[in-house]
């Protein structure tokens, strides 16, 4: 086991472990770290615990102290300068004619490179840009093309329920999300019901998923015939979180009437109501065309 404390470098950002080297730190101290991009100024989210050696991202860098009075005065103005960095460097992508969008610039805490994330529609030939910042800055220059989530990350904004996008208070890492979600959870298929300010799905969609996994196991899906104790019908709707579902029944007299069973009630065969089969392929057929469009 190897005690190591968990760093980020930015608000909801990715948490890294760092080894602690016998300093005293605890949860919300701000730290100087050596990084693979040199030295950092971090806030430690996890205070120090012992991991097993599986879950280390070799090399295993080192702490290098509590950040002082001096570290947070760099930093604030390596901040004050990354917005003046941004002004200029828009300024060279207008003289340049790029098809390019300047997402955020950062400083590293060490001053000893500049990097500047935009979005794009495609690849951009940037040299003579770089060149010209280079001049400017006197450092070295990293451009960074970065896709529309992260952008939404950096960015923020406000989603479709009123509060600020997850990605930005308390996402780490995007998690893969599928229109199949959407489908299980009985949502409008409209990608324009389900997607974020980013274009693209909805990180929410993950949130419950295992617990509709677990569910659907057990409900039977629209157009299944089952066994009722008023005698044989077609499911014509699910409420998967009551475990619940709407059954159309024949009754003795030839009539057909509507009645909610729990699962538990009723016994589900295999059988599908020739009636729904057709319906049943178009919201196939318009799920997989939906997950074709998103993964473009």
């Amino acid at each position: 086991m190897t005690t190591v404390v968990g760093v980020r470098f930015k608000k909801a950002g990715k948490i890294y472990y760092f080894d602690p080297d016998e300093i005293d730190i605890k949860m919300n101290d701000f730290v100087i770290v050596e990084t693979a991009r040199g030295v950092e100024f971090g806030l430690v989210i996890v205070g120090p615990k012992e991991i097993t050696e599986e879950e280390i991202v070799s090399p295993l860098k080192k702490v290098l102290r509590i950040a002082e009075d001096e570290d947070f005065e760099i930093h604030r103005t390596n901040k004050a300068k990354a917005k003046e960095a941004f002004s200029i460097c828009q300024q060279k992508i207008e003289e340049h004619g790029l098809h390019m969008k300047l997402v955020d610039v950062e400083y590293t805490f060490d001053n000893n490179k500049v990097i500047f994330y935009f979005t794009a529609d495609g690849r951009v030939d940037f040299r003579e840009l770089v060149k010209d910042l280079a001049s400017i800055f006197k450092t070295r220059i990293e451009l960074r093309q970065i896709g529309v989530r992260d952008e939404a990350k950096m960015v923020g904004g406000l989603g479709p329920c009123g509060k600020p996008v997850c990605c930005t208070q308390f996402l780490g890492e995007f998690e893969p999300v599928s229109i199949k979600m959407a489908k299980e959870q009985s949502l409008s298929l409209n990608p324009t019901k389900i997607s974020g300010l980013c274009g693209r799905l909805m990180c929410c969609l993950k949130y419950e998923h295992e617990v509709y996994e677990k569910l659907l196991e057990k409900m039977p899906q629209v157009g299944t015939i089952v066994e009722t104790p008023l005698g044989r019908g077609t499911v014509i709707d699910t409420y998967t979180l009551l475990e619940t579902v709407k059954v159309k029944v024949k009754l003795k007299d030839d009539t057909e009437d509507l009645f909610n069973y729990k699962i538990d009630e009723i016994v589900i065969t295999e059988e599908i109501d020739p009636a729904y089969e057709k319906i049943i392929e178009t919201i196939e057929e318009v799920v997989d065309i939906a997950e074709l469009k998103e993964l473009e």
